[in-house]
């Protein structure tokens, strides 16, 4: 069995994928396999992707007896990104076709317009990648702006998924390049999720990390030839990622690939990063925050917290939410928004101080064997900003517009951001985020 048909036994959504060379010629048969009663497919592209894919779908569903209709986004050839108007559109386009059942074909901002555009009219749909640009193609949750804020909305990953990795090769640079950002981010993530099993806050899921995990070094080695596009390197890459979007389905948690490094981009989400005008990539935000997490795990290891003074730490720690509650307004300063979230989050994973004392008494006890655990988990951090370069992704928040001052306050609210536990989380409660911020950020800081 391989991994893929391992994977799709424990998926919640996803039951079919085709992934390699030529792959966009599956996609009339596992139209039919999985809409056997449907007459009609509607193809929604852009006038890129139907260019590059669509119209060959388009043709193979027709060859196999599917009336065919396609709704192009932007079909001037503007530039659109994923707003809630455009799932507006795909979803009324979609709805007037007929019945017609959904094939969303490109990369991430279409993939999402289908997927919540679907789940709103209570369909399922499939996927024709044409890029290895991003993990979402089989992961649940559309990434959307809407009411002036990027948001993740619930909705189900698709029914089938196809990568033709012949036609992701030959994809914009960029495109691959945040793809493989996309994916280096796991092994911190991974780390991470290693310190939140052993504290009791969310146990690894071993199909999951072996999804993510399992192939992850392999499909990271040659970023030169993922920057060149050779096939072979991305269909590996285009594996790795629709592996994690199967782990998440796997696990019902986008835990298996997200860390402190997504936290970071999702920050930069809530204030619309952008750069001449034009949104930064996920991939891009992320691949900065895997430099950032990794160093951050890499001084976390420079401490020997199996020396750990408990008591001194947990006496240190705020008394009650309210305590921290009071100091957002200053931690984000002329950010309501961010405000109001990290009072709805870090309330869910605020420790009392006898929940401090128990957790950092694990870590102390368990210090040995956690440390040895991170750093075979780890890639050293020069390594990771070599890999970056070498696939031409950011790996200095400068090249998306972000100062070091910025990036400074950005880390420093990344704990309160999100109720999951991360390697931030136990800098922060052993007493190190300020001598952590100034390693990052400070005058010959790591990251300044």
């Amino acid at each position: 069995m391989t991994l893929v048909e391992e994977a799709l036994t424990q998926t919640t959504d996803t039951k079919a994928c085709e992934i390699g060379p030529g792959a966009v010629a599956a996609a009339a048969p596992m139209f039919k396999d999985l809409f056997p009663e449907a007459r009609s497919a509607i193809i929604v592209d852009d006038p890129s992707t139907k260019s590059v894919a669509g119209d060959a779908v388009a043709a193979a569903l027709k060859a196999a007896g599917v009336a065919v209709s396609e709704h192009v986004i932007n079909p001037d050839g503007s530039w659109f990104h994923a707003t809630y108007d455009k799932v507006e559109e795909v979803r009324d386009a979609i709805a007037a076709s007929g019945g017609a059942a959904p094939v969303a074909v490109g990369s991430g901002t279409i993939n999402d317009l289908v997927k919540r555009a679907s789940e709103e009219l209570g369909i399922r749909y499939i996927v024709v990648g044409t890029a290895a640009s991003m993990d979402g193609y089989t992961a649940a949750g559309a990434a959307i702006t809407k009411d002036g804020m990027k948001q993740t909305l619930g909705c189900r990953a698709p029914l089938g998924c196809v990568v033709d990795s012949a036609i992701a090769a030959r994809a914009p640079r960029e495109m691959t390049a945040s793809g493989y950002a996309d994916l280096i981010a796991k092994i911190p993530a991974g780390a991470d999720w290693i310190i939140a099993d052993l504290v009791g806050s969310e146990a690894i899921h071993p199909l999951a990390w072996k999804l993510v995990q399992g192939p992850l070094r392999d499909t990271l080695a040659n970023p030169a030839g993922c920057a060149s596009g050779d096939e072979r390197e991305i269909r590996k890459l285009c594996e790795g990622l629709v592996m994690s979007g199967f782990a998440m389905q796997a696990m019902v948690s986008s835990r298996p690939a997200s860390g402190t490094e997504h936290q970071i981009s999702h920050y930069w989400d809530m204030e619309d990063l952008c750069v001449d005008g034009r949104p930064v990539s996920h991939g891009f935000k992320v691949g900065v925050g895997t430099v950032a997490s990794t160093a951050t795990l890499e001084f976390l290891l420079e401490h020997d917290l199996s020396r750990l003074d408990v008591e001194a730490k947990v006496a240190a720690w705020w008394p009650d939410f309210e305590s921290v509650k009071a100091t957002f307004p200053s931690v984000f300063p002329g950010r309501p928004a961010h405000v109001r979230r990290a009072e709805l989050e870090f309330a869910k994973k605020f420790p009392t101080r006898e929940a401090l004392r128990r957790e950092l008494s694990i870590v102390r006890d368990n210090w040995g064997d956690l440390s040895s655990k991170l750093r075979a988990q780890l890639m050293p951090l020069a390594e990771v900003r070599e890999k970056l370069r070498a696939v031409g992704a950011p790996s200095d928040a400068r090249e998306i517009g972000v100062s070091v001052a910025r990036f400074r306050e950005t880390f420093a609210g990344v704990p309160f951001m999100r109720a999951r536990y991360f390697g931030a989380d136990l800098v922060q409660r052993v007493g190190l985020m300020p001598a952590l911020l100034d390693h990052l950020f400070g005058e010959g800081g790591v990251l300044a």
